[in-house]
């Protein structure tokens, strides 16, 4: 605009000498009106002009100002889309990590122990002698704590006695609980001792039934509570005891071992009492206390085998 305005000055001056010339000499001008009306229309064109120029440059301004602003929006409508995206990942990362946390939990999870062992292969095992016993003595373990009375009519049910007791000749037990060796006279109160398998593949001893767990026999009419371990060696889960399941192919689903002492009898009269009780029978896991128990101090008392009764619960 600046330049538009110098040269309309300039063509201004240049006219008002030539009409300053034409006064002095006094002489008529007849071109003057052209020149005038000329000098007019020259004006009328620079404005023009300078119009013209003016809306140009307005425009291209415009233009400008919108480009910086579409820029602008562009730009902060991407940030607000990565701000989004980001929230979404953020989202689904924690989502994720909360799931592996879970998972883990539930794999770190301790098993319940002190469960019995049911449905494991059966091995190889005597028809006729009673499994070793455990003999190392061990600190009392807790009783167990009491539970919903539980019946099960395939338990396979042998016995050990005085003689063949680990070591022999003793009624040492593992888990003492009411004695300090194996004994009891069967009664609610006074259960005998009587053996489970257990493992030792956690580099634990775990029995299969917690000790102190009390168990009713119908067919001996007597209570027995677990104190002692059935099964030696390095490996006793690999031993008949805690591999219950079908036991000698009678369908069994847990194996237990009954004391029933014989010190005071013979040992070919123990091993046959030992016989007699070695079958599947029922049996009470934490029974109730008011089973019918028969009179006489454990299985073997009086110089008889106390044995016989079968598999039905008689009350008190």
């Amino acid at each position: 605009m600046r330049r538009n305005s110098l040269l309309t000055a300039a063509t201004l001056s240049a006219l008002l000498a030539t009409t300053a010339c034409g006064a002095v000499s006094g002489t008529a001008n007849p071109a003057a009106p052209s020149t005038r009306s000329a000098s007019a229309g020259l004006e009328a064109t620079a404005g023009a002009a300078g119009a013209t120029s003016s809306d140009q440059v307005g425009a291209s301004q415009r233009m400008a100002a919108e480009r910086v602003a579409a820029a602008a929006r562009a730009q902060r409508e991407a940030a607000d889309a990565k701000k989004a995206q980001d929230a979404a990942a953020a989202e689904a990362a924690a989502k994720a990590a909360a799931a592996d946390a879970a998972a883990k939990a539930k794999a770190d999870a301790p098993a319940t122990a002190g469960a019995p062992v049911q449905a494991q292969a059966a091995a190889p095992v005597p028809t006729t002698a009673s499994p070793q016993h455990a003999a190392a003595p061990a600190a009392p373990a807790p009783g167990a704590q009491p539970g919903a009375e539980r019946i099960v009519p395939t338990t396979y049910t042998t016995a050990y006695t005085w003689f063949d007791n680990t070591p022999a000749g003793s009624a040492t037990i593992s888990h003492p609980v009411l004695h300090q060796s194996a004994g009891g006279t069967g009664t609610f109160e006074d259960p005998i001792t009587i053996a489970v398998g257990h493992s030792l593949a956690s580099g634990h001893d775990v029995l299969d039934f917690p000790a102190g767990t009390r168990i009713y026999l119908p067919d001996v009419r007597r209570y027995f509570i677990v104190e002692d371990t059935c099964g030696d060696g390095n490996e006793p889960q690999s031993g008949p005891c805690h591999q219950g399941a079908n036991a000698n192919g009678t369908n069994s689903t847990i194996w237990i071992d009954m004391w029933i002492g014989g010190q005071g009898a013979s040992a070919g009269a123990a091993d046959d009492c030992a016989s007699r009780v070695t079958n599947v029978n029922t049996a009470v896991f934490n029974p109730a206390s008011n089973y019918a128990v028969a009179p006489g101090a454990g299985v073997i008392h009086d110089g008889k085998c106390d044995a016989g009764y079968g598999n039905a619960l008689v009350k008190k």
